[in-house]
C-alpha cells in the first residue's frame, strides 16, 4: 500500500533573491568607495633619485601652491606649527617627519620647517628628523 505524501518539498532553488542581494551589495561598496576618500593634498612633487626609509611614527608637514602649511592634513598657519608639531610628538625622542612641498614652494617655506623642527629638538633635546618627500624621477 503506497502512502502519498500531501506536502512534497521542492528540491529547486530560486536565484532571483540572491541576484537581488548581489546588486545591493555591489552598489553599497561603489557608493562607500567613492565616499571615502583620503585627506590627502594634491602636491605635485619634485623629482629624485635618492630614497628614505622612515621611522614610524611619522608626522605629515604639507605645502600647497598658495603656501599654506598643513599638519596632518589640518590647516594651520607658520606659527601654531610648533605647538602643533609639539602635541604631535609628545612622548617620542626620535620621529621621522615627512615634508610634502609642492615644487612651486620657495624654499624658504621649507627652511621654515627644518627651522621649527630643529628650534623643538634644541629646546626638549630631542632627535627628530626631516624628510623631503619626492616622486621618483622618469627616465
Amino acid at each position: 500500500m503506497a502512502i502519498k505524501t500531501r506536502n512534497k518539498r521542492r528540491t529547486d532553488f530560486s536565484m532571483a533573491s540572491m541576484s537581488d542581494v548581489v546588486f545591493l551589495l555591489l552598489i553599497f561598496f561603489m557608493l562607500t568607495s567613492t565616499l571615502v576618500a583620503p585627506n590627502a593634498l594634491k602636491l605635485l612633487l619634485p623629482s629624485s633619485n635618492s630614497r628614505t626609509i622612515e621611522k614610524p611614527p611619522k608626522i605629515i608637514i604639507s605645502i600647497n601652491q598658495e603656501y599654506d602649511y598643513f599638519l596632518q592634513g589640518i590647516q594651520v598657519d607658520e606659527y601654531s606649527l610648533e605647538s602643533g608639531l609639539l602635541e604631535k610628538l609628545a612622548g617620542h625622542e626620535s620621529a621621522s617627519i615627512r615634508l610634502e612641498a609642492d615644487k612651486t614652494v620657495p624654499v624658504q617655506y621649507v627652511v621654515n620647517v627644518i627651522d621649527i623642527v630643529n628650534n623643538v629638538n634644541k629646546k626638549y633635546d630631542t632627535k627628530h628628523k626631516v624628510i623631503m618627500a619626492t616622486s621618483p624621477k622618469r627616465k
